[in-house]
């Protein structure tokens, strides 16, 4: 188990871009058993409409037609992997609650598979949704796979935030002072300038001074947004 990780590890985390990365990926677990490898990086901005970045090798003809029907919006992977990071294998119980779901992916060749997602402190969510053209995914073969499927899941997601994180939301990557990030934490809690020019000593046009830079820094539009998104950033 550890020499296969460090084979997949120099494979994966060596890679320069993201696509060199999922290609890698997918030959693993094409190795594995698998047809198909997706991998969606759910953004946690902006709050209202996050960003998505998708990476998939599905038929053009699968891709489409989960992009026309807004899939993503019913799709239960797609809703377990926001809700819990244990692992999720396509079941009959599944089907029967999204029939015509599942009964379009099985006429573009997807007839089992296996999901997982990882969440980490900046609040970005991964899920790795592995599939093939026949057969059911076994407990017994689930037995044999499940470390590296589960290991996969944490390698994909550090290389894929190195390589895609920065690029599509570079504010993650943001360095605050403890003077921004202070006056950040009372500003979430409801503080005004002036309460916390009073609660850290300081004047207010210092205070607006730290403002004025987390807003440059964090690329919002006023304090408030970049109280929420430090927050979900995990900078607070």
């Amino acid at each position: 188990m550890v020499d296969w990780q460090e084979q997949q590890m120099q494979s994966l985390l060596s890679a320069k871009t993201a696509p060199i990365l999922f290609n890698s990926l997918s030959e693993i677990v094409k190795r594995l058993g698998f047809d198909y490898c997706a991998y969606d990086m759910r953004l946690p901005w902006p709050v209202a409409q996050p960003k998505v970045i998708s990476l998939n090798n599905y038929s053009p003809g699968w891709q489409q037609r989960y992009n026309q029907e807004r899939y993503e919006r019913i799709d239960p992977t797609v809703s377990h992997g926001r809700n819990s990071s244990l692992p999720m294998i396509w079941s009959d119980q599944n089907v029967a609650s999204n029939r015509p779901f599942w009964e379009d992916a099985r006429s573009h060749g997807l007839h089992a598979g296996w999901a997982q997602s990882r969440h980490d402190a900046r609040g970005i969510c991964g899920l790795l949704n592995l599939s093939r053209s026949d057969d059911h995914v076994s407990q017994k073969e689930l037995r044999e796979i499940s470390h590296q499927l589960s290991w996969l899941v944490d390698v994909a997601h550090e290389g894929l935030s190195l390589l895609l994180v920065e690029k599509h939301m570079p504010e993650a990557a943001s360095q605050l002072t403890a003077r921004e990030i202070e006056v950040l934490r009372w500003t979430a809690d409801g503080k005004t300038s002036g309460e916390v020019s009073e609660i850290m000593n300081i004047s207010d046009r210092t205070v607006n001074f730290h403002i004025s830079n987390t807003l440059k820094k964090l690329n919002a539009t006023n304090k408030t947004a970049a109280a929420i998104k430090a927050a979900m950033l995990g900078i607070l």
